[in-house]
């Protein structure tokens, strides 16, 4: 574990991160998805990509990365992540984001680009969300939005008031214009039975890249955990190179 100061909007960020294979020429960069952190890659892909250097990032709020008091967006995440990026003295030829971690991956604008069930497309809330959203939102106008986690996604379970409207700040956002104008090489992989972004979700996403490639496989939100397609996404890009 090793930690880098990042100095962003006068707030000093620790970033916590680890990297592998430090004596490679190219880099990739893993970026996890909300609620998560760098051991979730790490344990997809450690032993794979042995010809590139690994960098595993905890993003501010997550793992072992802090954040006290900012309310960020995505926009800063990408900054945050492109500062820390500047002091390592490194640029990633392939950045692999998961889920969140994908839409931070895309403003990034690697070379290659690798989406792991990225986050990005919003479909239509159900009723129930809808109904949830108006109840909280009234229960606002009388001074009772303490109660906010009697409303939230377990997505912010244990999570603190600042970071919870970060969530709010991320979750429904929009990013089908970022993906219609990201002009690079893409390859997304997603799990068939992703239920947090749905399979939809990825064609909608493939039609909007120009350079992309899209690949299915077996699985949930998580599927790249189950070795056989991380092993696949490994031959995939290596096969690109």
């Amino acid at each position: 574990m090793a930690i880098k100061e990042v100095v962003y909007k006068g707030e000093s960020f620790a970033i916590n991160y680890e990297i592998k294979n430090p004596n490679q020429k190219e880099s990739i960069l893993f970026l996890h998805g909300w609620g998560s952190n760098k051991e979730v890659s790490k344990s997809a892909f450690f032993n794979l990509f042995k010809t590139y250097k690994h960098i595993y990032i905890d993003m501010p709020g997550f793992g072992k990365s802090k954040n006290e008091n900012q309310i960020l967006t995505t926009h800063d995440y990408y900054l945050i992540t492109e500062e820390f990026l500047k002091i390592l003295n490194t640029t990633p030829k392939i950045i692999a984001g998961h889920s969140f971690g994908g839409k931070v991956a895309t403003l990034l604008k690697p070379e290659l680009l690798v989406l792991l069930s990225s986050a990005g497309i919003v479909p239509q809330k159900s009723f129930k969300v809808r109904a949830k959203i108006k109840l909280f939102k009234l229960l606002k106008l009388f001074g009772l939005g303490g109660f906010y986690k009697l409303f939230a996604s377990k997505d912010v379970d244990n999570m603190s008031q600042n970071m919870y409207e970060t969530f709010k700040n991320v979750v429904d956002e929009k990013f089908d214009d970022i993906f219609k104008s990201y002009d690079g090489k893409a390859l997304l992989f997603w799990g068939k039975e992703d239920k947090a972004t749905p399979l939809k979700s990825g064609e909608i996403m493939y039609s909007y890249i120009k350079q992309s490639q899209f690949f299915p496989l077996d699985g949930d939100h998580y599927f790249f955990l189950k070795p056989q397609n991380a092993k696949f996404i490994e031959e995939t890009i290596d096969g690109l190179f």
